[in-house]
């Protein structure tokens, strides 16, 4: 028998609503102690405060652990709990719960399905946060993620998420030696950023990584890596999603890379590449898109195909916040939904001012996979 990946999309009423969850609980459709991750877009501003993060960690923690008959703690041990703030525009709240069903049942002959490991780093100095120490702690967490996926191709993984930490005031004042800026807001990009080198290292896209390069060096990025920060946490959690031919199962997953924020091309690309073609309009086959993760960064250039945007230039809404509604409304106008995973600041995450876009989708088992 082999594992079989499952994921689960689940409207959110608030930030601490788990009935939708418990729902399918309640109703047999899913067993607790087989969750692996949860990812969420809250409503919150996505900044250094937006404490929406850790509220949606607390309930989904606490719910788990009265369900299993155990402590937040010890959910929190096993269970990735990437919460990722900021649903403006038309981007609708929701939850992926993703979880790995051990006796699956058969691997299909010659037929990838989806395969998912996670991974956690340990605590994280504050010194080290937007530095090659950062980096290379991710890198070793990815690495660690694929083998307990049993992934052992780099190009057989399309998605890395990241959910690392930030610099607050309190963490800047305890540390011992120098960080990387007193800017906590700075300090999201810089995690951020060494965080996705960490990634690209790992999958061997970079060859190294040095403090010189995070934030200064935009030539060197992942094409799989979706990165986000948060004030809710001190390690780095990792969840890594690939394609393996000894999973079983019906889902699937493929990536593209935007190259701007408006490029449609790119989420069209990875939509057929997921079995999902555009059709009149729209993508075919709306009912067999499972997930959609994307990143959106504002170019740093002030440009997008030569024309000037105002997003770094705002003094009240911060870049990433004008970015995620932009590339929200081009993901819903690819797939008629809005329901997407659209994250924030992709610095080292795909090109300048574009960013990955991953697809999860349903077949059936005589669909051969990408």
């Amino acid at each position: 028998m082999a594992r079989r990946a499952t994921l689960h999309r689940l409207p959110a009423a608030h930030p601490g609503d788990t009935a939708p969850l418990e729902a399918l609980m309640d109703q047999g459709a899913l067993d607790p102690r087989l969750i692996v991750a949860i990812l969420g877009k809250t409503e919150g501003n996505g900044c250094v405060n937006d404490f929406t993060r850790a509220f949606a960690v607390h309930a989904m923690a606490g719910m788990l652990a009265r369900r299993m008959l155990t402590t937040p703690e010890i959910v929190l041990e096993k269970v990735a709990m990437v919460m990722s703030g900021g649903t403006e525009g038309g981007l609708s709240p929701h939850w992926l719960v993703v979880s790995v069903v051990p006796d699956g049942g058969d691997a299909i002959p010659g037929r990838a399905r989806l395969a998912i490991g996670t991974a956690f780093t340990d605590p994280l100095p504050p010194a080290a946060l937007g530095r090659a120490a950062q980096a290379e702690a991710t890198a070793a967490a990815v690495r660690d993620a694929m083998e307990a996926a049993g992934i052992t191709d780099p190009a057989a993984v399309h998605y890395v998420q990241v959910k690392c930490p930030l610099l607050t005031s309190e963490r800047i004042a305890a540390s011992a030696e120098p960080v990387v800026t007193h800017d906590t807001y700075a300090s999201m990009g810089f995690s951020r950023g060494a965080s996705a080198l960490g990634v690209a290292l790992a999958l061997g896209e970079v060859a190294e990584v040095t403090d010189a390069m995070v934030l200064r060096d935009l030539s060197a990025f992942s094409h799989s890596a979706a990165c986000s920060a948060g004030v809710e946490l001190t390690r780095a959690e990792i969840v890594v999603m690939g394609m393996s031919p000894d999973w079983a199962g019906d889902l699937v997953i493929a990536h593209d890379v935007m190259a701007d924020a408006i490029d449609l091309d790119a989420i069209r690309r990875a939509l057929a590449a997921a079995g999902l073609p555009p059709g009149p309009g729209q993508m075919a086959g709306a009912e067999n898109l499972v997930a959609l993760l994307v990143k959106a960064e504002p170019s740093s250039n002030g440009a997008i195909r030569g024309l000037r945007h105002i997003m770094n230039d705002d003094s009240d809404i911060n870049a990433t916040r004008h970015a995620r509604a932009l590339v929200g409304g081009v993901v819903a106008a690819a797939t008629g939904r809005t329901d997407a995973f659209v994250s924030g600041g992709a610095e080292h995450q795909g090109p300048d001012g574009g960013g990955p876009v991953a697809v999860i989708a349903r077949v059936a088992a005589a669909v051969s996979p990408p």
